[in-house]
């Protein structure tokens, strides 16, 4: 079976046998009904943010982003660039360092990143993602080194323009081995395509970029609704453990509601959704309420 027709299979199983999340499914037609659909069909990334230059390093700084596109379960203890959230403080600290070679990336260490990432205080759990970051970005450097011969666009090549293809090479670096989601391997090739710095035939392939965001944009929204105790627990920041039960089912159901969204319009991608749902979180209502935090490196 195709990943991503796995990934659809294991999301619609875990959501309809779930027991800490259900979706609302009689909700879906009207909420679908008030998405901003012309905003899902022209995605962009900030430029005040993110590395937008000349098409190569554009690609090789997603491709590295990207690398590092995870640690919400540890952003409450990160230091944040003023008015930017924790996901945009990396995109930005990046930026600023950007270019990076890959022989940079395969010798970066923990203390490395913390300077990189403007990480100063002694906290053990942002100490802990920074060196989480400096392996994901050593894996990285030495993947492109020794697999590519040192290009990010030929690893982004290999895929033959497919999303989809995307999805297991990357998956050969441990970090992205997200099995049920893939959530960073989907997302490389959709901030590669909306950036305009590659192509593929079949971004209608994607689902979702199963996080900690979307589940918790549907779930204020009314489409998800959370046992009354998992939400107490979230509620009051603690943990939730990744790979646990209530954790799975929030990601899967938040996939699979996206899923069934998406059938009811027309001519809109699930990754569209997923871009109009994310920046719908970055609203005050949204950021007011706590939203379920795992640490692990698949987001």
């Amino acid at each position: 079976m195709p990943v991503l027709d796995e990934v659809r299979t294991h999301a619609a199983r875990l959501a309809a046998a779930a027991r800490f999340v259900q979706i609302q499914a009689e909700r879906i037609p009207a909420y679908a009904a008030t998405l901003p659909v012309d905003q899902a069909r022209k995605p962009e990334l900030d430029p005040a943010t993110h590395y937008l230059g000349a098409p190569e390093a554009t690609l090789a700084y997603l491709v590295t982003l990207d690398a590092i596109n995870f640690g919400s379960g540890y952003f409450p203890h990160l230091e944040k660039r003023p008015g930017l959230s924790g996901y945009f403080t990396v995109a930005a600290s990046l930026k600023d360092a950007w270019p990076l070679t890959v022989e940079d990336l395969r010798r970066l260490s923990a203390a490395n990143c913390a300077r990189l990432f403007g990480q100063t205080t002694p906290d053990a759990a942002v100490h802990e993602l920074m060196g989480l970051f400096a392996r994901a970005l050593n894996d990285l450097g030495e993947c492109v080194a020794t697999r590519y011969r040192g290009s990010f666009a030929a690893l982004i090549d290999a895929a033959g323009g497919s999303a989809e293809q995307l999805v297991p090479l990357l998956a050969e670096m441990p970090f992205y081995r997200d099995v049920g989601f893939f959530k960073r391997a989907q997302l490389t090739a959709a901030d590669l395509s909306v950036a305009d710095v590659a192509r593929f035939d079949d971004l209608e392939r994607l689902t979702i970029f199963a996080d900690n965001l979307v589940p918790h944009v549907l779930r204020v929204d009314g489409i998800l609704e959370y046992d009354a105790d998992l939400l107490a627990r979230i509620n009051r920041e603690e943990l939730i453990a990744a790979g646990s039960q209530e954790e799975q089912e929030i990601r899967a159901c938040a996939l699979h509601a996206v899923e069934l969204v998406r059938s009811a319009l027309d001519g809109v991608t699930s990754m569209q959704l997923d871009y109009v749902l994310w920046n719908r979180g970055q609203e005050p209502a949204y950021k007011a309420q706590p939203r379920h935090r795992a640490r692990t490196v698949f987001y």
